[in-house]
């Protein structure tokens, strides 16, 4: 009997340890995984940055130091998947809504149309907790040059552009603590965003 017990324990361990689950690092925009970093302090992470949120308060990396964020790209005249990637980001709030080790950012790639008192509004139509969740403007080059060269939120399509070229994507970006990126998910998918928050939580066990 004591033989069994031994070998039952022998696979629950086995089982726990094959079930821990480690996220990737991400340095290029092809979206290549990287499990280890050989160099932490060289190795890609998303530049300091100064925006405004939709409380007109300014808004810096400063701001997301000890936190897991998750970030997208979007403007809200937008018709289309927008709506859809807003929705998205609701139910991520939903899910975290008491969990202060998650910060939501929503980056307007219409800054010039979406001023504060536009963000503002469109957060009281879409119920966005303040402290949970991100509107951000500010300057268009400032925002263009971190989706693309920064979070890759276009770059894994192999296309390289400019900011003069309208920046439209339905990804979202998670980046853990030290401002890395750890996953790319797609808005619009419901399986994507599942995985999303799975990760986020796998993340905080790190």
């Amino acid at each position: 009997m004591r033989k069994y017990y031994i070998i039952f324990c022998f696979w629950i361990i086995v089982s726990c340890k094959v079930d821990k689950k480690q996220l990737p690092y991400y340095d290029t925009p092809d979206f290549t995984p990287k499990w280890e970093m050989k160099n932490e302090s060289t190795f890609h992470k998303i530049r300091p940055f100064e925006l405004i949120n939709q409380e007109n308060e300014s808004f810096t990396e400063k701001d997301i130091e000890g936190k897991i964020c998750v970030a997208d790209f979007f403007f809200t005249s937008c018709p289309g998947i927008c709506l859809e990637m807003t929705n998205s980001m609701a139910d991520i709030q939903k899910e975290f809504i008491n969990d202060d080790e998650i910060q939501l950012l929503s980056h307007s790639v219409t800054p010039e149309k979406d001023s504060v008192p536009v963000l503002k509004e469109y957060a009281e139509e879409k119920n966005v907790s303040f402290k949970r969740w991100k509107l951000l403007t500010g300057d268009k080059d400032e925002i263009y040059d971190l989706g693309r060269k920064y979070y890759f939120v276009e770059e894994d399509e192999g296309i390289k552009k400019g900011n003069d070229i309208f920046l439209h994507t339905e990804n979202f970006i998670l980046i853990d603590k030290q401002r890395h990126i750890r996953g790319i998910y797609n808005g619009l998918d419901p399986d994507s965003m599942q995985n999303l928050i799975r990760d986020i939580k796998v993340l905080k066990l790190e």
